[in-house]
């Protein structure tokens, strides 16, 4: 799991809906990335804010 959701993040749940994999969560008020995820940085292209890195 080399991504992480930042603090920029703004809760759209963008990066929920466009995972293939179901690999981002919501844990209370944020969202984390999940040990299932591969990489394919779908979430990095739709963040509407660039709250997902390395």
């Amino acid at each position: 799991m080399a991504l992480k959701i930042t603090d920029e993040c703004i809760g759209c749940g963008t990066c929920v809906e466009s995972c293939p994999l179901g690999a981002i969560v919501e844990s209370g008020d944020i969202y984390t990335v999940t040990d299932d995820c591969n990489d394919c940085l779908t979430c990095v292209e739709v963040c509407p804010v660039d709250a997902i890195g390395k």
